[in-house]
């Protein structure tokens, strides 16, 4: 695979231009050789000595006065780096009396001292954590009283014993509040005590003659719990401070949207005050007339019903209620029926006339202008730029902006492709896989899985038997084409070759599971030939499109750089779920289920699953607000909220709903569920910058021409092979094919790329002089260490042992 060499010969180098290549030979005290690249020969590179060899993570540039150095890029020393780890840094005990008691010197507060400090303490504290939200998630807010509950209790007393273990050990460390660094001096640590103390006194209150309420509220407050882990888990913490960080840019823009808010809640009030009013009995539009029974028909049966006077559960009778009738519409749920109301209202005290105060709408129309279109999508901009500012103030000292740390960590992150060139030997293998990897194999097999995706939508509902037919024929031929190109693949790279590639493995699979598909279809009779699953497989081969195109490539692999900045997110997103979930439990729990109303079997707070997947429907905004009216105070308890014999409470539900329901979709369909975007977008960004500036998603084709000259991906090709790569390489990658010689061997000359003593360049030295010199890169090997993600210290390892 070496191709013909392209630098140019002496004579004709030194007609046109005089630039010089520089090679550095390590011998102490001598200077830098200098010759030109005619003169650059294999006997002078076979003289090299294998001290060359650069023994940190990043490529080594030359000595001073080279030309890397001269256009400012600092010298990068031979020197071992490793990441910083609190974990095994000493912490100094602090020189400050403990609790008036325990000086620095103290052997209790040093044993504290190093006891706290350990790090599977930490790691106990939050197995501790996840037990005892375990139990908080298993807990039957039914019956309150029963002997399951009593078992969990007793597990809570265990963790409540532990988490003041905790507390005392680190307030005999660190002392308790006056001095500087103190236990309560950290707001994290006093949520901590706070946690501690709510238990102490739950466990305190559920032993005497307490009021069952009282106990109840002290016990949710055992659901801060889970957020201790956000400071014992560092990236974890990074999320929510930056999330912190978010709240605090758009403060004012909350000003000013409870401003304008109450603005159009104070109108409201006086345009509907009074208007949401209808007598059950639709024929009566006053209160006077709404008296008596009426006759209510369903089908052909009827029933005698009393007339009573009513409001709308959303109405605009006060602040408050407009307030909320207005956040409701601002969520886009049940709105319509709210605009209804309004549009039939009449006069004060008046039940509704069908169309009787039309130009209400307008007054929807203004508001829907001002909030859900302008205010929501303005939180959505101010969380994106808070986050990608956040992102920038990490490298601020660097002189990195996140662009050119992305490239570096690509650098450290990839190898090279092994394209599994088979023995030379075996000259049939040799075509055979030759054919494989050329272009016009690939154009064939786009064709056949876009033939196969048209095949795949044109089946509809009743077709014809000829029709059938002939769509199954498509499938034996699209199943027998995808069979052979497995069966040439495994041929031409190998089977041991062909496994190792998971698109491979994805394409057998496939392939597998369409052989079994039309075997069933036409062996097999009865039911067993409907199996549906095994028409998956056919619908599977469509995302082989997706290896077809580099575009598509470059923004899979975008997207899974995201996905790797979700977890966190999602953790954090989890926790406010599970609390709400728990608090849910604890307030509704005990409300009865009625098929009518919006709590019922299918969607309750009866038990930890069915309050996620209710809160979860929520989060859509998917009828919340008829949760929230099912959940008010006045409705039904449950029968076995009680205990048999004894008199069943008056009602159950509270007016705590309202609060709890529009602070958690406040909080996650305004605000958390945004992160998604912030993060996506953030990645994304490549898709508005300049196409000319070099980034992570144009080094896919630099990893896929390398693999063109080192097919065996031995991470090593000849200098003169590089040459050709980077002038194969468009910019901003390469240099390009139009680029003139002169010119390229210039940005050659600057990248000053290592070299063998075989004539040799390694594959991430290249890559990170590449970069280096299309972003103009000026960082030492430190730096380069701090910008790289720590789950890159082997690859960075691997570099550092392999190159030259």
């Amino acid at each position: 695979m070496r191709r013909k060499s392209m630098v140019p010969q002496s004579g004709h180098f030194q007609e046109e231009a005089e630039p010089t290549i520089e090679i550095v030979k390590p011998t102490t005290g001598s200077d830098p050789q200098v010759q030109s690249p005619g003169e650059v020969n294999r006997g002078y590179l076979d003289e090299l000595p294998v001290e060359t060899q650069v023994t940190s993570p990043v490529p080594s540039l030359s000595s001073p006065g080279s030309p890397a150095q001269q256009n400012g890029v600092p010298p990068m020393a031979p020197q071992e780096y490793h990441y910083p780890d609190e974990g095994n840094r000493p912490v100094p005990i602090l020189p400050y009396s403990s609790l008036f008691i325990f000086s620095s010197t103290n052997p209790a507060r040093k044993f504290c001292h190093f006891f706290v400090n350990l790090r599977w303490f930490n790691w106990f504290i939050i197995v501790i954590i996840l037990a005892s939200c375990a139990e908080l998630a298993m807990e039957d807010p039914v019956t309150f009283d029963s002997y399951y509950n009593f078992i969990l209790s007793q597990f809570d007393y265990s963790f409540t014993a532990v988490f003041l273990a905790e507390v005392v050990l680190k307030v005999i460390d660190l002392g308790f509040v006056l001095h500087k660094g103190s236990y309560c001096r950290d707001l994290w640590n006093v949520l901590d005590l706070f946690i501690v103390v709510c238990a102490i006194a739950g466990i305190a209150f559920a032993g005497s003659s307490t009021n069952l309420d009282t106990v109840k509220s002290l016990r949710v407050l055992r659901v801060l719990r889970p957020l201790k882990t956000i400071n014992r888990i560092k990236k974890l913490k990074a999320v929510f401070d930056g999330l912190v960080t978010a709240v605090k840019k758009v403060m004012l823009i909350m000003s000013l949207y409870l401003l304008f808010q109450i603005i159009f809640a104070i109108i409201a009030v006086q345009l509907f005050m009074g208007r949401f009013c209808y007598c059950t009995d639709l024929s009566m539009r006053t209160e006077e007339n709404c008296k008596g029974e009426y006759i209510e028909y369903t089908g052909n049966s009827f029933e005698a019903l009393n007339r009573e006077w009513s409001r709308f559960d959303f109405n605009f009778d006060n602040i408050g209620a407009s307030l909320l009738t207005l956040f409701v519409v601002q969520t886009r749920s049940g709105w319509p029926d709210i605009l209804k109301n309004a549009m039939d209202s009449s006069q004060r005290d008046q039940g509704p006339i069908l169309e009787y105060n039309n130009n209400m709408a307008i007054f929807f129309i203004v508001y829907f202008l001002v909030f859900p279109f302008f205010f929501v999508n303005l939180f959505v901009a101010l969380i994106v730029v808070t986050f990608q500012e956040q992102g920038e103030k990490e490298l601020e000292e660097l002189n990195l902006d996140k662009n050119q740390r992305n490239c570096l960590e690509f650098v450290v992150n990839s190898n090279p492709v092994d394209c599994y060139m088979p023995n030379v030997k075996n000259r049939i293998r040799l075509r055979v896989w030759k054919a494989i990897i050329s272009k016009p194999f690939d154009y064939l097999m786009f064709v056949l899985i876009s033939l196969n995706t048209i095949t795949l939508m044109m089946k509809f509902y009743n077709q014809p038997q000829w029709y059938d037919s002939l769509l199954s024929y498509a499938n034996i031929f699209f199943t027998v084409a995808f069979t052979v190109e497995a069966v040439v693949k495994m041929f031409g790279y190998g089977i041991k070759n062909y496994f190792r590639q998971a698109w491979n493995v994805f394409d057998f699979i496939t392939v597998l599971g369409s052989i079994v598909d039309v075997t069933v279809y036409y062996t097999v009779e009865g039911s067993m030939k409907t199996l549906g699953f095994l028409k998956l497989f056919r619908a599977m081969r469509l995302i082989k499109l997706l290896k077809q195109s580099a575009s598509i490539r470059m923004l899979l692999w975008t997207f899974f750089q995201a996905v790797k900045a979700l977890p966190y997110v999602l953790i954090i997103i989890g926790l406010l779920f599970f609390v709400y979930a728990v608090i849910g439990m604890q307030l509704f729990g005990t409300i009865g289920l009625d098929n009518s109303s919006s709590i019922n079997r299918q969607a309750n707070f009866q038990n930890f699953p069915n309050a996620l997947l209710l809160l979860f429907r929520c989060s859509t905004l998917d009828n919340w607000d008829g949760v929230l009216v099912s959940c008010l105070s006045g409705q039904t308890c449950d029968t076995k909220s009680y205990p048999p014999g004894t008199n069943p409470p008056p009602t159950c539900g509270t007016e705590a709903a309202i609060v709890y329901f529009v602070s958690f979709n406040f909080i996650t369909a305004f605000m958390m569920l945004n992160l998604f975007i912030a993060v996506i977008m953030d990645n994304f960004d490549y898709l508005t910058r300049d196409s000319s500036i070099l980034g992570p998603h144009h080094l896919d084709s630099y990893i896929q021409k390398w693999g063109v000259y080192d097919p065996t991906a031995s991470s090593y090709i000849s200098y003169t092979d590089a040459y050709e790569l980077l002038r194969e390489l468009e910019p901003p990658v390469g240099f390009g094919k139009k680029c003139p010689w002169k010119l390229a061997y210039r940005k050659l000359i600057r990248m000053n790329m290592p070299i063998n003593e075989y004539g040799k360049v390694h594959f991430k030295t290249t890559m990170f002089a590449l970069i280096r010199e299309a972003l103009s890169i000026k960082v030492t090997n430190g730096e380069f260490v701090i910008v790289t993600p720590r789950s890159s210290s082997s690859s960075s390892s691997s570099l550092s042992s392999g190159q030259t």
